[in-house]
């Protein structure tokens, strides 16, 4: 009995592995299924410098270089920098063949404030004017690495008593009066900087609008009180729009003095930012012998004659206002006098009466 329950076991176990044999067998003339690959093919891998190198990391070494060489400009020229606050933009400008050609706008990250100048230390503003950086204002190391200080305050700022110290361009994405680039960005602005102060230009002239100073864009601010300010800087603006050139900036009369723009190398603002003796045409101007040259100026000169009749209206108006109520006040005060005086002259006659009647 044992032995027939032992055989029966094993017939069913040969009976399940046969089974199983079946099922993953393929009949003859079976056909495999179509997948698109041929197993005896061999797969075709892309080949060449395309496959070898990757393209650049973005604001590297080699996206840089590259970048420089198709637009023919060449790393260590004159770098120039101009800054638009309201469209949170800084602009490249690099020389060749005496002219600054635009090499790249980067976007700024963040800075603090409003549109308009810096006015005091800690107010939390950016500043706006003519600045320019030299090889002692870079910093290539520290809390923020590879940064420069753009040289505020200016001759114009401290003649207008505006105070503050330590504006710079830098990395990362916070400030409390700089211009915050992150840091890629700041790495390859350092680098274009840096080389070409280096390699022999004095200074890097770093100019800082509100705005594009376009008419549209004026005339959406025709009511800030900063106008007059800013059509003094859109004279530089419209001189290098012009000249493709950094204009000569000179300090005059708590203003601007823009004068046309030389050679490249020559172009650059004066090691103290601008000081009013620089160029020698300071006391000329003060004596108007230095004329904006062009409609456009003549265009700028009228409008701020007509806000400065505005404002000088306004200000009569105020000292006329004030004269007014003076004479009003000095009129009622003697007017009330009079009164009084008559009335202790009418009780001294009554009085008087009075006592001749006893």
């Amino acid at each position: 009995m044992r032995v027939r329950c032992v055989r029966s076991w094993q017939l069913v176990f040969s009976l399940g592995v046969a089974a199983l044999a079946g099922l993953t067998t393929e009949p003859a003339g079976a056909v495999a299924p179509d997948l698109g690959v041929t197993p005896t093919e061999p797969v075709s891998l892309p080949s060449g410098p395309a496959a070898q190198q990757p393209p650049p990391v973005p604001f590297s070494p080699a996206d840089r270089e590259r970048r420089l060489s198709e637009k023919g400009l060449t790393a260590g020229s004159p770098v120039m920098i101009r800054i638009f606050k309201q469209d949170s933009e800084l602009e490249l400008w690099i020389e060749r063949e005496g002219r600054f050609e635009h090499f790249n706008t980067y976007h700024i990250c963040f800075w603090a404030g409003s549109l308009g100048p810096k006015m005091r230390e800690g107010d939390k503003q950016a500043p706006e004017g003519f600045y320019s950086v030299g090889l002692q204002q870079l910093y290539p190391r520290g809390r923020r690495p590879h940064s420069f200080d753009i040289g505020y305050p200016n001759t114009l700022d401290r003649s207008l008593a505006r105070t503050g110290s330590y504006i710079f361009v830098h990395g990362g994405c916070s400030s409390i009066g700089c211009f915050a680039m992150t840091d890629p960005v700041m790495d390859e602005i350092y680098a274009l900087s840096e080389r070409a102060l280096r390699e022999g230009q004095d200074r890097i002239a770093v100019h800082v609008f509100p705005f594009r100073m376009t008419q549209a864009n004026l005339a959406a601010h025709a009511e800030s009180p900063w106008l007059a300010f800013w059509l003094n800087l859109k004279e530089a603006y419209d001189a290098f729009e012009r000249t493709r050139l950094p204009p000569r900036v000179s300090v005059c009369d708590k203003r601007y003095i823009i004068g046309e723009g030389g050679r490249a190398e020559e172009a650059a603002p004066p090691p103290d930012n601008g000081a009013p003796t620089a160029f020698g045409i300071c006391e000329d101007a003060i004596a108007g012998i230095v004329p904006l040259a062009g409609p456009e100026a003549e265009r700028i000169a009228q409008v701020a004659a007509r806000v400065h009749r505005v404002a000088m209206r306004a200000k009569v108006h105020r000292l006329v206002g004030r004269s007014v109520r003076a004479n009003h006040g000095s009129a009622r005060r003697s007017h009330v006098a009079s009164r009084m005086a008559a009335r202790m002259a009418s009780r001294m006659a009554g009085h008087t009466r009075r006592v001749a009647h006893r």
